[in-house]
């Protein structure tokens, strides 16, 4: 009798998940790829050549299997006119903070929010940035450490719409440094976070325990930082040898450093120290140039986060940040803006970045506008937030141009943002793997 209703129990659940689609068969053929076809009236396909024009684009399943001025459309595939609009790869950002809400300071998230709130929020946000055309970003912390790992990880399974994530898990920093989030009475203590780390023996240690978590790479705040009331933005926080034990202990696990840097010292100890990249990068100087250049392959990257100074300080999105904090961003803004130029003037690879939220989410495309200001090229701009970023995160095989082989990511903003590049801030149609966000730029099919 047990034998019989367990035999039904079995059969009941799988009527149950077949009715759901997730039960199959060893016997069933898999379902023939989707086909779709873009057509637009012109590509930049992330590699900084002219423009193919027009355009077509055809995708399989998740993959992109040809682009050519002209494509047959297969019996049964779905064709996509964009009109007037101009395809591109979907955008990668190297430095956001996806979880938590943007009305709470960080210093006071861990007495005013929760690790499920946090999470929350961090999916709304997800989706508020793949909309905005990026398909991939590069988190770099959380408040409550590993809710990153969490939404990387649902975003993954298709639980969450998101765009790819690469996660810290946990900032690495100082007693009292940027990343020192206990800015409250010394009488209050929040077990659940561990994050700071002092000599070399506790960042090994760190290093260890957020590769244990989950982490994809290691983020070490190199600096002061301007959103702290910690040492100030232009110190320099952790020793040459405390970098440095950070990034030796992530090659052995095959990983990378992000380094947190504003001022010039603090940049050098980390292109010395060999972190992957500099993020900020506000003092950025000759010397820091030189070193930069003399590298035997490029390995350490700068990568600025310029929009979030334009935005908190001339249009006054920003509704959290104390006064003091505001100084210092006034104070850093022209410091970073020639750094920004320096490097331009040098050559150097530069990495596209935004420190959302600083620069609200969903805002991310404003740094496209802040760094064309500012004299890079429209060209060079799309190229950072496409191929070279897919270069850094080591994913350039899989993402960052429109190539046949390549994952389907893509995205069209309106007209030609060669020629205006405010259009990126414009994004009406969003794929990532093959899987269609956003489609508004349609005009039938």
């Amino acid at each position: 009798m047990f034998r019989i209703r367990f035999l039904a129990y079995v059969l009941r659940s799988v009527a149950v998940l077949a009715s759901l689609g997730l039960a199959t068969t060893a016997s069933a053929a898999p379902p023939a790829p989707t086909t779709i076809v873009l057509r637009a009236a012109r590509l930049v396909d992330g590699r900084g050549g002219a423009p193919l024009a027009p355009a077509m684009v055809r995708i399989e399943g998740d993959r992109i299997v040809a682009v050519a001025t002209t494509l047959p459309v297969p019996a049964g595939a779905r064709l996509i006119d964009l009109g007037d609009a101009t395809l591109l790869p979907g955008f990668i950002d190297l430095h956001t903070h996806l979880t938590g809400r943007q009305d709470v300071h960080w210093e006071d998230a861990l007495l005013k929010t929760t690790p499920p709130e946090e999470a929350l929020w961090g999916a709304h946000w997800a989706e508020v940035t793949l909309m905005a055309g990026f398909t991939t970003v590069r988190d770099m912390g959380t408040n409550w450490p590993y809710v990153d790992v969490a939404l990387r990880d649902a975003i993954a399974a298709g639980a969450v719409r998101g765009p790819r994530m690469i996660v810290a898990g946990a900032y690495v920093s100082s007693t009292g440094g940027a990343g020192d989030a206990s800015q409250y009475s010394r009488y209050v203590d929040v077990p659940l976070v561990r994050n700071l780390a002092d000599g070399p023996v506790e960042i090994t240690k760190a290093v260890r325990t957020n590769f244990k978590n989950g982490a994809d790479f290691i983020k070490i705040l190199a600096t002061g930082a301007v959103l702290s009331k910690g040492i100030p933005p232009g110190a320099q926080q952790y020793s040459d040898e405390e970098i440095r034990a950070a990034v030796v202990e992530a090659r052995r696990w095959g990983r990378d450093v992000a380094a947190h840097a504003h001022g010039a010292e603090g940049i050098k100890a980390a292109i010395r120290a060999g972190v992957h990249t500099v993020d900020h990068g506000s003092g950025l100087d000759d010397e820091a140039v030189a070193l930069l250049k003399a590298q035997p392959t490029t390995y350490t990257y700068y990568v600025p986060t310029l929009a979030l100074l334009a935005s908190a300080i001339d249009d006054g999105e920003s509704k959290t940040f104390p006064p003091a904090e505001m100084d210092r961003m006034r104070a850093l803004r022209s410091m970073a803006e020639g750094a920004f130029r320096r490097a331009l003037a040098a050559g150097l690879p530069i990495g596209f970045a935004t420190d959302a939220p600083v620069l609200p989410h969903g805002r991310n495309a404003r740094e496209f506008r802040t760094r064309v200001g500012l004299g890079e090229s429209p060209m060079a701009s799309l190229v950072s937030a496409t191929r070279l970023n897919a270069e850094i995160l080591h994913l350039s095989d899989h993402i960052g141009t429109v190539e046949a082989g390549k994952a389907a990511d893509l995205v069209a903003v309106p007209g030609n943002p060669l020629a205006d590049i405010t259009a990126t801030e414009r994004v009406g149609f969003v794929m990532k793997g093959g899987v269609i966000y956003r489609e508004e730029l349609a005009h039938g099919h």
